[in-house]
């Protein structure tokens, strides 16, 4: 760990809430897409298959800019790339009302997730910037991401509540958003950063746009982000969809569907604040197989409560909602420990000059598979109903499972 770090001091405080504020913010965001896939269809005519490519409009621009960039950030500036994605994505929200059209919501999942692949890479390099040791790098990195889920869960909180308007009043949301933008831009702005530590002035503009190439030559690598892949596919075709399950399967009102979608959010919160303990005495492996036993578990005994479900009237609400409407968002308690388990092990394994590259194929491969989670999920809510949908999950489910054993193999030998 540098020893230019910043210590806590009124500069050092401002740049770290600059940090978690803006991470929120992107958190509360990214994570919409399943409560506006729901309101596009209903107050916009959007027909559902095109619905379903919204997760594609934010995921594959990740992609594409953490492959093309990530590796140049240091080189561009860290504090001025978050700065610019900040910017784009406060100018797209403050539009959303004005422009009321579905092309629009796409341009902002698009810009939304060019500005998400900038913040995230920034962020997790100005951590070691902003701490003094090791076990400070470690407890800020565990508090960046269990707010960021808190982040998430104010986001569905939001658009629950913007639910209830009428027609497209819901888009009124995105102002205060732009304004949520605004602040994290100034707070960033009169934060000082000294980024000199993380400059790499004896590398070419070649090399560090080369530099993720030799990881997918590694056999480990590989299957590592097989397993990530597969674990953000299960993960976003669940919450991406869980609203439009809610209303669609188990004939909750609208505003009510979104609202129970909180709980998968509110859960993996949860799960990552508390799940450390557990893996420092059990192994991340063992903990991640129980979990992905628990996940199948819960989607069997939830898919049967729900099939045959009757609307409840107008009398319906959240003491007399179907068990399922519970039991599918408490995979998110499940879900909560396998990411940042797999993404600890893989990272330790690597030198640490090679944590840069790493983690932006990590960044790539999870967009990748967010994107693909959501767009099957969303046909085969098409193609036969919710349930059906959600238990075809399973799939991935026994994938991640024999990708994970031959992780640990590859890990232990």
């Amino acid at each position: 760990m540098s020893t230019t770090s910043i210590p806590l001091s009124s500069g050092g405080l401002r740049i770290r809430l600059a940090i978690i504020l803006t991470y929120m913010l992107f958190g509360a965001m990214l994570n919409s897409v399943g409560a506006v896939n729901l309101l596009v269809v209903q107050t916009l005519a959007v027909p559902r298959a095109e619905a379903a490519l919204l997760d594609a409009w934010k995921d594959l621009p990740i992609a594409l800019t953490s492959f093309l960039v990530a590796s140049l950030l240091p080189r561009l500036g860290l504090k001025r790339s978050m700065l610019l994605a900040v910017a784009a994505v406060g100018a797209a929200c403050l539009a959303m009302p004005v422009l009321s059209a579905f092309w629009a919501i796409k341009l902002l999942f698009c810009t939304l997730g060019a500005g998400f692949a900038l913040v995230k890479v920034s962020a997790y390099s100005m951590i070691g910037l902003v701490t003094q040791d090791r076990a400070g790098h470690a407890r800020f990195t565990n508090l960046l991401e269990g707010l960021f889920m808190v982040g998430v869960l104010g986001g569905f909180l939001l658009f629950s509540n913007a639910a209830h308007a009428k027609g497209t009043g819901w888009l009124q949301v995105y102002p205060m958003l732009a304004a949520i933008a605004a602040a994290a831009f100034v707070l960033l702005l009169a934060s000082p950063l000294d980024e000199g530590p993380v400059q790499s002035p004896d590398t070419t503009l070649r090399q560090d746009l080369l530099a993720m190439a030799p990881l997918l030559r590694l056999g480990l690598v590989v299957v590592f982000l097989l397993s990530a892949f597969l674990y953000v596919l299960i993960e976003q075709g669940l919450s991406t969809w869980l609203p439009s399950f809610n209303n669609e399967v188990l004939h909750l009102p609208t505003a009510m569907s979104v609202g129970l979608a909180v709980i998968m959010p509110a859960t993996t919160a949860l799960g990552r604040l508390t799940s450390a303990a557990v893996i420092g005495r059990l192994g991340w492996f063992a903990v991640v197989m129980a979990c992905l036993v628990g996940i199948a578990a819960l989607i069997l005994v939830a898919l049967p409560l729900s099939r045959g479900a009757a609307p409840l009237g107008g009398d319906v609400g959240w003491l007399n909602a179907p068990a399922a409407a519970y039991l599918l968002p408490l995979t998110g308690l499940l879900l909560a420990p396998i990411y940042p388990a797999i993404n600890s092990a893989m990272l330790s394994a690597l030198p640490q000059r090679q944590h840069a590259a790493m983690t932006g194929l990590i960044v790539v491969f999870s967009a990748l598979g967010g994107t693909l989670g959501s767009f099957i999920t969303g046909r085969l809510f098409v193609a036969f109903d919710g349930a059906t949908a959600f238990a075809l999950l399973l799939v991935p489910v026994a994938a991640l499972a024999v990708s994970l054993s031959r992780l640990r193999r590859a890990l232990s030998s």
